[in-house]
């Protein structure tokens, strides 16, 4: 997927000689959480509205070279890669450069995950599983023969959470009954996080359940 189309221009990347007052004005007009700085047309890093709100504003930005943020990614780098670099810095804002990191733009978050709603993921019919298993146990290859012998289609699957040597598997599943596929995750061990209409074994323990209860009570 080429995100050239996606790079904006309107924002210009401040100079390290610039006032702080400058920096603190262009954080009074956006919404951005951040500012690119360059030197001498090279990208240095960016700073927080957070942090600028505190600077001297008759102070140069060079004078707070210690609160810049060196995030950045290549015009190369693939759509879920630059998702990922959103994700760990914090930030609404990315600069993109080039090879020579000259300062060539910025990508918008809300841009990037709109790119991330069009995939089929987001945009086929399907369901959404959650499964569950210990992280030395389990694979995606067998979560895809698990799906694929039931004649279902992965449209996508994600690690949604590990903790305590669990994972938990987040699934796109299209052109199928998620019945029986839940069924065999069973048969294969993993626990069903997520509940689903679907799922008539669940249903069928909720029903005897309630007969059990029905029962104890008479």
């Amino acid at each position: 997927m080429n995100l050239s189309q996606y790079i904006i221009n309107d924002i210009k990347a401040l100079l390290i000689t610039d006032l702080a007052s400058e920096l603190q004005m262009l954080f009074n007009q956006l919404t951005y959480s951040h500012i690119p700085v360059q030197h001498d047309r090279v990208y240095i890093g960016c700073i927080s509205e957070t942090d600028a709100h505190c600077f001297e504003s008759d102070k140069s930005i060079e004078a707070f070279k210690y609160a810049l943020e060196g995030f950045f990614v290549r015009d190369t780098t693939v759509w879920l890669d630059v998702l990922e670099a959103f994700a760990q810095n914090s930030t609404n804002i990315m600069p993109v450069l080039d090879g020579n990191n000259h300062y060539l733009g910025y990508y918008e978050l809300n841009d990037i995950i709109n790119l991330f709603n069009e995939t089929p993921f987001f945009s086929e019919p399907g369901g959404i599983l959650i499964v569950e298993k210990g992280l030395a146990d389990y694979s995606f290859s067998e979560i895809s023969q698990i799906v694929e012998s039931n004649n279902g289609k992965l449209l996508g699957a994600f690690i949604s959470k590990a903790e305590n040597d669990v994972v938990q598997v987040t699934l796109k599943i299209g052109n199928s009954s998620l019945n029986d596929i839940i069924q065999t995750f069973r048969r294969y061990s993993y626990n069903i996080v997520s509940g689903h209409e679907e799922d008539s074994f669940t249903e069928n323990l909720k029903e005897r359940s309630e007969y059990l209860k029905k029962y104890l009570n008479i």
